[in-house]
């Protein structure tokens, strides 16, 4: 099974192909609006809290699905309504959060689709660069800038630049800064 990134990056490729057998360019990723918000969805946030109750619906009436316990988890917001956010997280899971709950604090997981797997993380954005540390898959990482290709990433003892195709929190191609 194809990773999401790698997915994500086929279906960009394939709406540019699209726009340009049509005679315009489409974006890589479609920009639509919060009808709440006014800002992109989607979009990568971070939970803000170490208990954030995912429900099933946009409202605290819904089932609560889910509690997350990991403040800095990083989530895709796929909806909004009012005050609630649809989010999506890592593994797939979806459901309904208070805004409130969320952080636009850029956080990724590094490749949590390669169970156990070490990736290099690297004092240079380059891929001959030295090793700065190997951190192992699913470790939390903050986001500092990435520039379409490397993520400068750091956390608790390591500083250093990541491949972005490595990590889950940020959209193949998008440059932060």
């Amino acid at each position: 099974m194809a990773s999401r990134p790698h997915r994500r990056q086929v279906l960009a490729r394939a709406a540019l192909l699209v726009g340009c057998l049509f005679g315009t360019a489409l974006p890589a990723r479609a920009q639509q609006v919060g009808t709440a918000s006014g800002l992109p969805v989607p979009r990568y946030v971070s939970l803000k809290s170490d208990h954030v109750n995912l429900r099933e619906g946009p409202s605290k009436e819904h089932r609560t699905l889910w509690i997350y316990q990991r403040a800095g988890l990083p989530v895709e917001i796929t909806a909004e309504f009012e005050t609630w956010r649809k989010i999506r997280d890592s593994e797939g899971t979806e459901g309904w959060v208070l805004h409130s709950l969320l952080s636009g604090r850029r956080t990724a997981l590094v490749a949590p689709w390669k169970k156990e797997a070490l990736l290099p993380l690297r004092s240079s954005a380059a891929d001959g660069a030295g090793l700065a540390a190997n951190l192992q898959a699913g470790v939390l990482v903050n986001v500092k800038r990435c520039d379409g290709s490397w993520c400068r990433v750091f956390g608790d003892n390591f500083d250093g630049y990541m491949l972005q195709t490595n990590l889950w929190g940020v959209y193949p191609d998008e440059h932060i800064d």
